[in-house]
C-alpha cells in the first residue's frame, strides 16, 4: 500500500490521517507539538471556564486509536525539486508516494505585536491571556482592548470570531463578579464593518451586542503599531489599553519560501478544487515535469471563491476528507474526485459565556439564530463530541 506523509497536526492534518487510515494507506503524521489543540473551545481557558488540558487531545492517543505513525518534530524545509522534507531534528523524509501539507498559516507581524497576546496564536498564549485577566481582576479596574487585523493580499486570512467570543466571555465573567462597571472594553479592527462577511443579520446583531453590553468600538482605521499601554493608528490617534488581545491576519507559512511550491500573493499554496497542488509553466500550462503527488489543505492553502470566504476548521476537515477520497480514487484509476468549493460556507456558534448565536452563510443564504443560555452548552457539547469522536469512542456525525 502507498505511503502518505502528512505535515501538520491540526484540524486538517489529523482529519486526513484518520480518513486515509480508513482507506488502508500507510500514513505518517508529522506535528511540531504532541497534542491536537481544539482552538474553537480554547476561548474558555482565559476565563477559567476550561482547563488547558480540556482543549488538548494527546496525539499518541489518536495514533493508538487510528494506527497512523507519528513523528513529533517541526518541519524545517520542503523541497519539491528533491521530493524531500527536512525536519528540525535533521532527519530527511523522502519515502512517500503522496505529500499532504497541512501546517497552518504564519501570522502577520505589525509593529509592536509582541506587546499583544492572541487567542488564535500558539496554544500557550491562552494561559498568558488568563494570567493577564487574573491580574486585572485583582487590580479591580482597567482598560482592555480586543481586535483583529487584515491581510490586504488575501481576505480569507482574517479570523475575528474567537476575538469576539473571548471579549463577550470576559464581559460575562466580570458581570458575574459584579465588577463589570470598573472595566472599559473596546473592540477594534482596521475595516469599517468587521464581521460583515458573516452576513447582514450577523453584522446587525454584533452592533446591538456592543451597545447592549457597553462595549466601545474603534473601526475603520489601519493599525500602525502596538505599544505596551496603547494601540496607535495610522492617523496617530491612540487607544489606551492595560491589556491588548489581538488576532493577526494569517500569512504564508515561513517554511514555504524556498520550497518551490506555487503560491498566491499572500504566500498561500495554490491548489485546484481537489486540493491538489498544480504547477504551471511560463505559458500558464500545467508543468508535467513537476510533482503531481502533493496536496495542500487547511489554512496553508489558498482558499478560492466568494469574497466572504473564510478559513475555518470545518472547511479544513472537508478538504482533508476529500483528499483522502481523491487519493483513494486516484489509486483505483478513476477520476471520481471531490472538491471543496461546493462546501464553502461560514459556520460559527459564537459563544458569549451565557449563551450563543448560530451564524451561517453560503452562496444562497445567510442567517443568525440567537440561542440564549442553551447555545453556550451546545458549544460545550461540541467540544466533548470533537474529542471523543476523533478518538473513535463515539460515532461521527455524517459530514462532521
Amino acid at each position: 500500500m502507498k505511503n502518505i506523509l502528512i505535515l501538520g497536526g491540526g484540524f486538517a492534518g489529523v482529519e486526513a490521517a484518520i480518513f486515509l487510515k480508513k482507506k488502508k494507506f500507510n500514513v505518517t503524521l508529522v506535528s511540531d507539538r504532541d497534542y491536537f489543540y481544539i482552538y474553537p473551545t480554547s476561548i474558555w481557558v482565559p476565563t477559567r471556564d476550561s482547563e488547558f488540558k480540556d482543549v488538548c487531545i494527546d496525539l499518541k492517543e489518536l495514533q493508538a486509536a487510528h494506527g497512523f505513525s507519528l513523528k513529533i518534530d517541526a518541519v524545517k524545509a520542503i523541497s519539491t525539486q528533491n521530493s524531500t522534507v527536512t525536519l528540525q531534528s535533521g532527519k530527511v523524509l523522502s519515502d512517500y508516494d503522496y505529500l499532504i501539507i497541512a501546517m497552518g498559516a504564519s501570522k502577520m507581524k505589525p509593529k509592536g505585536v509582541a506587546n499583544t497576546l492572541s487567542i488564535c496564536g500558539s496554544p500557550e498564549q491562552s494561559l498568558k491571556i488568563r494570567d493577564k485577566i487574573d491580574a486585572l481582576i485583582e487590580k479591580g479596574s482597567g482598560k482592555i482592548c480586543f481586535g483583529f487585523g487584515a491581510n490586504p493580499n488575501d481576505s480569507s486570512a482574517v479570523r475575528g470570531g474567537p476575538g469576539f467570543e473571548l471579549m463577550f466571555n470576559l464581559h460575562n465573567l466580570l458581570k458575574k463578579k459584579g465588577i463589570r462597571e470598573n472595566y472599559e472594553l473596546t473592540f477594534f479592527a482596521p475595516m469599517a464593518e468587521p464581521g460583515k462577511r458573516m452576513g447582514p443579520r450577523a453584522l446587525n446583531m454584533m452592533g446591538k451586542f456592543f451597545e447592549k453590553l457597553d462595549i466601545k468600538t474603534h473601526f475603520g482605521k489601519k493599525i500602525d503599531r502596538f505599544l505596551k499601554s496603547s494601540i496607535v493608528f495610522e492617523d496617530e490617534t491612540r487607544l489606551e489599553s492595560d491589556f491588548t488581545m489581538f488576532v493577526p491576519a494569517g500569512d504564508g507559512h515561513t517554511v514555504l519560501k524556498k520550497s518551490g511550491l506555487p503560491m498566491n500573493g499572500a504566500g498561500f499554496i495554490k491548489t485546484d478544487d481537489f486540493s491538489q497542488v498544480i504547477f504551471y509553466d511560463e505559458e500558464e500550462k500545467i508543468d508535467e515535469t513537476m510533482p503531481d503527488n502533493i496536496y495542500a489543505i487547511g489554512d496553508i492553502a489558498s482558499l478560492e471563491g466568494y469574497e466572504w470566504r473564510a478559513k475555518q476548521g470545518h472547511i479544513a476537515e472537508v478538504m482533508a476528507r476529500n483528499v483522502a477520497h481523491n487519493i483513494y480514487e486516484r489509486e483505483r484509476g478513476t477520476t471520481y474526485f471531490k472538491g471543496y468549493h461546493e462546501h464553502l460556507n461560514i459556520l460559527c456558534v459564537m459563544d458569549s459565556g451565557d449563551g450563543a448565536a448560530m451564524i451561517y452563510r453560503d452562496e444562497k443564504r445567510s442567517f443568525t439564530i440567537p440561542m440564549p443560555y442553551i447555545g453556550h452548552w451546545l458549544k460545550k457539547g461540541w467540544g466533548i463530541y470533537c474529542r471523543y469522536s476523533k478518538l473513535g469512542r463515539i460515532p461521527r456525525i455524517p459530514g462532521m
